[in-house]
């Protein structure tokens, strides 16, 4: 059972729990990421996280910034105040981090002079991809996905501050070796 101070709030659903900074919470592995009703299309190169007993530190670490933000300022500013106010939080809780961190991107083994702009990457490990939109479409997971590919990092967070509830999305790129030189052929 775990123990919740005055000031912690739950928010009913599996994806919106505030925690104490010492509060442990086990969370049903298929909910860490999205709603019952949501559906998953399972991208064989994608795995989500959180579908073992592991507690990714980091991750959790970076949510919990997120949910402060979220909670403090609602929904309906635009990514760049959240991002702000993610950066001020990251800063609170000592989350090292990087902002708008340029990724090059490689063509026919070419750097170009295009590159992605990740928002944060955090632990010098995890890309955190914000939004701020009504819904999320496969375009932004996409996206988030190409970040990984150009960062040669293997997790990303895709947090979207624009509904009444956060969402946010675990990512891991889990290239196999057959899959990881298919990709490199295109």
């Amino acid at each position: 059972m775990t123990q919740r101070g005055a000031d912690d709030r739950i928010d009913e659903g599996p994806q919106m729990t505030q925690r104490g900074a010492d509060d442990r919470i086990d969370e049903d592995p298929q909910m860490t990421q999205m709603g019952a009703d949501d559906r998953i299309d399972e991208d064989p190169q994608m795995t989500q996280m959180g579908t073992d007993d592991r507690r990714d530190e980091e991750t959790y670490a970076i949510i919990g910034a997120a949910m402060a933000v979220h909670n403090e300022l609602g929904c309906g500013f635009l990514e760049a105040v959240y991002q702000e106010a993610l950066e001020q939080e990251f800063l609170l809780r000592a989350v090292p981090y990087v902002r708008e961190k340029k990724l090059a991107v490689r063509y026919k083994e070419r750097e170009l002079r295009s590159h992605y702009q990740a928002d944060f990457i955090c632990f010098d490990s995890v890309i955190v991809e914000l939004k701020a939109l009504q819904k999320l479409s496969g375009i932004e997971e996409a996206q988030a996905i190409n970040y990984l590919k150009a960062s040669n990092l293997d997790k990303a967070l895709l947090i979207n501050f624009g509904t009444t509830r956060l969402e946010y999305k675990r990512l891991v790129l889990n290239l196999r070796p057959s899959a990881s030189s298919a990709d490199k052929r295109r």
